[in-house]
């Protein structure tokens, strides 16, 4: 259960965000790495940077540009995150997920989570976009820690919004996957033996973020559906080598796809 001071400080960040965007947001979205430039698209926006808001976490990663967008989107009033805050930049997970519990306080009941993701099944290429259908929490904690807030996460990810976005990809003319995120703790890419174990469990994407938002949306009762960019091919697949700057570089190829299948997301929610 949330503290009473928690509680306060999700409200004065609810009161900062309604005093600057003037808006009543229904869906939720949070642009992972390199992914931040639909917030672009948003119209009659209300901007504001991480740092402006009451007891915001601020994230330290390149390719996060720390903003929370308010406006309308395909004519649909949404609130974005155009950017999010990672676990392994040293923040507990209660701050990691702070920004979605907002979210919830600001009136969103859907919300679109995506990441860049590191390819193990073998069928994937760089640039693919995954609806993710389930996870594996391998990070070594869980917000709700602390609380006896027992929640079922057996459709963690919502199966009518899984069909829409299959829909979506369809009308787009995208191929879809459907895969298992595993959540690793970072900030170190995994292993070669780290990802056959993975792949031997049943994961087919790994990444260092999105559960613990999961998590928490779940827990305030909220749609999720989420989506993982491909961005490599995971540790010990292609025998190459792994880095930040390649994540980004092939989000900045895909993103005007990505940009369409969220749009297309969004007008069917």
């Amino acid at each position: 259960m949330q503290s009473g001071r928690r509680k306060k400080h999700i409200k004065r960040a609810v009161s900062k965000i309604k005093s600057k965007t003037g808006s009543e947001p229904k869906i939720g979205l949070v642009l992972g790495s390199g992914l931040g430039e639909l917030a672009d698209e948003i119209k009659n926006p209300g901007i504001l940077d991480f740092p402006e808001i009451p007891h915001f976490p601020v994230s330290s990663v390149k390719g996060h540009r720390g903003q929370v967008v308010a406006g309308e989107l395909c004519g649909k009033s949404i609130i974005a995150l155009a950017g999010r805050i990672h676990f392994y930049e040293g923040y507990s997970m209660q701050q990691v997920v702070f920004p979605v519990e907002v979210m919830a306080g600001c009136g969103i009941k859907k919300i679109i989570i995506t990441n860049a993701g590191g390819g193990i099944n073998s069928d994937y290429r760089p640039g693919d976009i995954v609806i993710i259908k389930d996870h594996i929490n391998l990070m070594g904690d869980n917000p709700l820690k602390g609380s006896a807030d027992f929640i079922d996460m057996t459709r963690a990810y919502d199966p009518a919004l899984i069909s829409l976005a299959l829909q979506a990809g369809s009308s787009a003319g995208l191929i879809l996957n459907k895969g298992v995120y595993a959540a690793m703790q970072g900030p170190s890419y995994e292993t070669p033996a780290e990802i056959e174990m993975l792949r031997r469990i049943g994961a087919d994407i790994a990444g260092m973020s999105t559960v613990p938002e999961v998590i928490a949306a779940n827990k305030k009762g909220l749609k999720v559906l989420g989506l993982s960019m491909i961005t490599n091919m995971a540790a010990g697949i292609t025998g190459e080598s792994l880095s930040h700057d390649e994540v980004i570089e092939t989000t900045e190829k895909s993103k005007e796809k990505f940009k369409m299948l969220v749009k297309k997301i969004i007008e069917k929610m």
